[in-house]
Order: C-alpha cells, then sequence, then structure tokens
C-alpha cells in the first residue's frame, strides 16, 4: 500500500489528494484501460490505482514486485502518515508523502513545507521498533539538509520517546482524530505536566515556532515518563529557568542559616570544652594524687585481685603499650570509687592513662568526670558496646564528644561476657545487694538469708556474681554520690 506513485506524463500523484496533486480527477488513473503508467518511486516497479472497501484510496505493487520498503510496510503505517499529512495541511502547511531528501539519502514520511519556502519539517510516522541510534542518526541526516523533524507514534510506550524531537499519539473513544498524550508539557510552578492537544493544534503551534523542544531540567509529573527532549512554548522554558534560580537562592540561604547555627553550635560546644578540659585536669590530678598516696602503702589485696584475676588487663597492658606508646601498670588506687567498678592503668609516673572495664552502672560524680577525659579498654567488642548504650551513658550525662573506648582485638579467656558476668573469688569480698534498683549492705553468711533467694549479690572489689551465701545487713539503701549537672 502507498499513497504516492509516479506517472510517466504528470509525475508524483498522490491518492489521498482530490486533484492527485496535478490537476488530475480519481478516475484517470483507476481502472482504466489501458492501465494508467504508474511505476514505484521507490523501486520503480509497475503500479495501479487501489480503493477499498471503505473508499480509501491507494497504490499499489502490480505482481511480481521486488522487495520494495513501501512495500514492505503496514496499512497501520500508511494510514498515520495520511493522517499526518491531512493535519499539516489543516495547520496550513503544503504537505509531501514520501519526499525525498536532495541526495537521496534519506526519505520522510511526510515533508510538511511553509508555502513561502521558509522552512521545512519531516513528519515521520514510527510504529516499528528502532533503537535510539537509528533514530537519533537519521534525525541528524535530515538536520543535515536543514529539515527538521517530529517523530510521532500511536503505540502504548515507544521505548525511543524523547531520545528525539517526538510525540506520542492517542485516538480518544469516540472521536475520529489523533490526541497528544506524550511529548507535550507545560511547566506548572514546580514541575512539568502533560498538555493536551490535538494532532493538528500540535503541528499548527510547531510550524509556526510557538512551541520548540528543549531537555527538561525538573521532572516530569507521574504519571508521565521523564523524557529527555519534549515539546513545550518558550515562556515555559524561562518559567523553569526562573524557577530553578529560586530555588537555588532559597538553598544558598538555607544553607547560609545552617552554617550560621553551626557555627553557633560550635562555639557553644568549644567553651563546654574548656570547661570540661579544667575539670578533666583537675579530675585526673585527683585520681594521680590518690594514686601516689596509695603508693606509700604496700599494694592491698584489691590490687591483688586485679592482678590475679582481672582476665584481660595484661592484654589492656599491651595494648597501650604497642598501639599508644604508654608503658603501664596496674595502679595501686585499685578500687578507688571514680573508677567505676574498673582497673586504673597508669604510667610510670603514677598517672592513669586508661581504665580497664568500668562498670556503667557505677559511672557517676567523680567517675564520671574522670572517664570522659580517659580512654576506656573493654575485654571485647560486646563489652565495649554494652557499656556504650548503657542508659545512664548513652541518656543522661554524656560527654559532648564521647568516651574514647576500645576493645581487645584478642579473645580474653573468661572474659568475653559483660562486667559482673564472672563469679566473685575474693578471699574477702565486699558485697552488695541489688533489691528494686537500690543497693543495700551485704555480707557472706552460712547460710542463705530471705533476700538471697530473690535477689542477687555482687562483690565490690572484684566486680563479679557473688554465687555463695550471703545476707542482708543492712535496711536502708546505700548513699549514692550524686551525679554531674548537666
Amino acid at each position: 500500500m502507498a499513497f504516492r506513485a509516479v506517472h510517466a506524463e504528470w509525475g508524483a500523484v498522490f491518492a489521498h489528494l482530490p486533484d492527485l496533486g496535478c490537476g488530475r480527477r480519481w478516475e484517470a488513473v483507476w481502472k482504466t484501460r489501458p492501465p494508467a503508467p504508474l511505476a514505484c518511486d521507490e523501486c520503480g516497479h509497475a503500479m495501479y490505482a487501489k480503493t477499498s472497501r471503505t473508499g480509501l484510496r491507494f497504490f499499489a505493487h502490480a505482481p511480481g514486485a521486488p522487495a520494495c520498503s513501501l512495500a514492505l510496510e503496514s496499512a497501520a503505517h500508511h494510514l498515520l502518515k495520511l493522517e499526518l499529512a491531512t493535519a499539516a495541511r489543516d495547520a496550513g502547511a503544503h504537505a509531501e508523502l514520501e519526499a525525498r531528501g536532495p541526495d537521496g539519502n534519506w526519505r520522510a514520511d511526510v515533508l510538511a513545507t511553509d508555502p513561502a519556502g521558509t522552512w521545512a519539517t519531516a513528519l515521520e510516522a514510527q510504529l516499528a521498533p528502532i533503537t535510539d541510534t537509528d533514530i537519533t542518526a537519521r534525525t541528524e541526516k535530515m538536520r543535515a539538509d536543514g529539515v527538521t523533524s517530529i517523530w510521532l507514534s500511536d503505540r502504548p510506550r515507544p521505548p525511543w520517546l524523547g531520545a528525539v524531537p517526538s510525540i506520542r499519539l492517542e485516538r480518544p473513544e469516540n472521536t475520529q482524530h489523533l490526541t497528544v498524550v506524550e511529548g507535550l508539557v507545560k511547566f506548572t510552578g514546580r514541575g512539568w505536566s502533560a498538555f493536551p492537544a490535538s494532532l493538528t493544534q500540535l503541528l499548527t503551534w510547531a510550524f509556526a515556532r510557538r512551541i520548540v523542544t528543549h531537555s527538561p531540567r525538573t521532572p516530569l509529573r507521574y504519571p508521565q515518563r521523564s523524557l529527555a527532549t519534549v515539546w513545550t512554548a518558550p515562556q515555559y522554558v524561562t518559567a523553569e529557568t526562573v524557577h530553578l534560580e529560586e530555588e537555588e537562592r532559597a538553598r544558598r540561604v538555607r544553607e547560609a542559616r545552617l552554617a550560621a547555627l553551626q557555627r553557633e553550635k560550635e562555639k557553644k560546644r568549644e567553651k563546654i570544652r574548656a570547661r570540661n578540659k579544667v575539670t578533666r585536669v583537675k579530675a585526673l590530678a585527683g585520681a594521680t594524687a590518690a594514686e601516689q598516696a596509695a603508693r606509700t602503702q604496700p599494694p592491698g589485696r584489691l590490687w591483688q585481685a586485679a592482678r590475679v584475676f582481672r582476665l584481660g588487663v595484661d592484654q589492656a597492658l599491651a595494648k597501650l603499650a604497642d598501639e599508644h606508646g604508654i608503658i603501664a601498670t596496674v595502679g595501686f588506687s585499685t578500687g578507688d570509687p571514680r573508677y567505676a567498678g574498673g582497673v586504673p592503668l597508669v604510667d610510670e609516673h603514677g598517672v592513669p592513662a586508661a581504665v580497664f572495664a568500668p562498670d556503667p552502672g557505677r559511672v557517676r560524680g567523680e567517675a564520671f568526670l574522670l572517664l570522659a577525659g580517659l580512654l576506656l579498654i573493654f575485654p571485647s567488642k560486646a563489652d565495649q558496646r554494652r557499656f556504650e548504650n548503657a542508659s545512664n551513658i548513652k541518656k543522661k550525662h554524656p560527654p559532648i564528644d564521647g568516651y574514647r573506648t576500645e576493645f581487645l582485638d584478642t579473645p580474653v579467656t573468661g572474659a568475653g561476657r559483660a562486667w559482673g558476668s564472672r563469679s566473685c573469688t575474693c578471699a574477702t569480698p565486699r558485697l552488695v545487694a541489688k533489691i528494686h534498683n537500690a543497693e543495700y549492705p551485704a555480707a557472706p553468711s552460712e547460710q542463705m538469708g530471705p533476700a538471697a533467694t530473690l535477689f542477687r549479690a555482687q562483690c565490690r572489689t572484684y566486680g563479679g556474681k557473688y554465687d555463695k551465701p550471703w545476707r542482708r545487713t543492712g535496711n536502708t539503701p546505700i548513699k549514692q554520690i550524686g551525679r554531674p549537672e548537666a
């Protein structure tokens, strides 16, 4: 099926035109005897005029035709070309079907031209699959000859849509004319949305340059696809540019405001750090003085318990030496409450350098002030995480820059569990009973006391649970050292 043929005398004739484009009637080529001298301008084979049952006029190849691109085109493709030509004429342009380029290296389905000859636009009916590369190459060939193009399809989702200047069409129910449904858009303040129009309106605007191709910089609104190239009016391109400039100005203002807030916040943090530095120096000086005082006496049982029973202490000392260059030993002031049940690791001058395995439940008062400025080493990563996630550590009074915590890289035999999970083995344990979130004095006993059946006891010296018989020795909770103010 074709709508164009070449008459031996009249030249190009068009089946869809009332006068065949040469001032002749359809009857001059249809069912004539002898047959009208018609030929295909694509392959040169003979053609003859035909009329369908619905009255559609067209040209068909005579039997024995070679492989011709026109002969291989579907009826749907030919009908869409015919509608494109009709719409182009309704838009005020001259329309020629299956027009060739100057050198014959391209052929337009419909070539719409200005009657004054100032512009030419190829209307391409693309129904068959095609790659973005091929459709772009064909577009560039036409552009090289000064011919713009509009690719059109009435298929549901052509994958090449937007790769070149293109439009998707649909035919609404109970209507005869095609409508633009994708590819023509307008800017609505924040993004692009589809702009419905008839095919004739689209071509009228395109021929008059009232719409242009544009690459959107803001997304199309759902359910429209984000196309690389769309058709829109120049004022909408300007509106998008203004919107983006306003957004950029707003972003710069917002970032400047956030930067100012961040600087103010950092100033406050620096003031807090300065105050913390003073309090931590005092806390460290107090701990150093306590260590020096403890060294005037023979090592106590708490120091001996830490050296013998606190597994992982030797690995912590080795970690300090290997990774931090600090030669340390277990402090004689082990058991001082400011270490929160942990083992102080002091340097050669008796200054605390780190604390091994402190108990998060006992970090308060002087312990908080000291531990907030020291390195805390834990037997395992689980112990480190448990300390950092403890409620009183995480929510109440955390240091402004957090605690400095590390854990031993190699597993510690018998010390892989959290503080307080191992049984006390002290010769003279110092017990405390945990009853309803309070601590009460307790002591070893010959047999289990009444409280021992419901609650547990803990050793203050070693930090482990006490599994042997014990009894509560007082009804008044042990006074807690006050927490530092926020």
